[in-house]
């Protein structure tokens, strides 16, 4: 390959962010390249991230905890936030194979939450359930579960499971084929206003499913982004879906932890909860005990 097509790109990608950040970006994209790529590979990976797709597309991959996760366009790319109170979330709760639990992940997306506590909790401790109304979130929920070698089907107790569903969390029947109930909940739901969503840069908005974005329906009377903690919380509140002593963790989004913590209180009638926030400082983490 030339080097100055390369060099060119490589300067003006050093406009759109900085000169380290895009020498950074270059050598992920030369090692994510594999010997059966054309000459021109680098060049039309430049290319598209001077067009403003996420550079975890182009890779194919991005780190979530000591896992690599595969990553695909429209599916939302695991953010560090949600990282960061998941890692908090697998040292909160001990299972183990004598004492396995059951975890329900809703608005799974890649599957990140539920497969890194089950690479991180003991063999035999954990079987997931993730929920998703994307058929691409759950075949890439699927790719990633085949990736890290966590199997939907147990044949031992000395395996963790995680079986990707997909299902609309406002269906009454979902219930249905979930196996509750359950000991773990935990969601990364859309959450972001209409009006926040409209102000986002292209390089999410243009790339990233905006199912997974919007915290309100199309057309709902409530814009303020809140729509799925009412749907969560309408759902844990059914007979039999949380068992004694359940955990909930919610991931907000700015300015929500309370408005959030107040559904928790009145619709899931869950008055135990608190406020974790994430290593900028921001509320993060609605954490409820049942």
């Amino acid at each position: 390959m030339r080097r100055e097509p390369v060099k060119h790109l490589l300067t003006k990608l050093a406009f759109t962010l900085d000169r380290d950040s895009a020498r950074l970006e270059l050598k992920w994209m030369k090692q994510a390249l594999s010997p059966s790529d054309p000459p021109t590979a680098l060049l039309a990976m430049l290319d598209r991230r001077l067009r403003g797709e996420p550079l975890q597309y182009i890779l194919g991959t991005t780190p979530f905890g000591p896992l690599q996760l595969l990553t695909r366009p429209p599916t939302l790319i695991p953010r560090p936030e949600t990282e960061d109170w998941t890692l908090r979330l697998a040292n909160t709760v001990s299972p183990s194979s004598s004492r396995p639990i059951s975890v329900l992940d809703l608005c799974t997306g890649s599957g990140c939450i539920p497969l890194l506590l089950c690479h991180l909790w003991p063999p035999g401790s954990t079987r997931a359930v993730g929920v998703d109304i994307s058929p691409d979130a759950i075949q890439l929920a699927t790719d990633n579960a085949a990736r890290c070698k966590i199997t939907a089907h147990v044949t031992s107790n000395l395996r963790n499971s995680f079986i990707p569903v997909l299902g609309n969390l406002h269906d009454p029947d979902l219930i249905r084929s979930l196996e509750p109930p359950f000991d773990v909940v935990t969601s990364n739901p859309p959450y972001i206003p209409k009006r926040e969503y409209d102000e986002l840069p292209h390089s999410v908005k243009d790339y990233e499913d905006p199912r997974a974005l919007l915290g309100d329906p199309p057309g709902s009377s409530d814009q303020d982004g809140l729509s799925f903690y009412r749907a969560i919380a309408s759902f844990i509140a059914r007979k039999g879906v949380l068992r004694n002593g359940a955990i909930v963790a919610l991931e907000v989004g700015h300015g929500q932890a309370e408005a959030v913590q107040d559904i928790l209180h009145h619709v899931a009638h869950l008055g135990n909860t608190e406020i974790w926030r994430d290593p900028w400082e921001k509320k993060r983490v609605v954490f409820a005990r049942a």
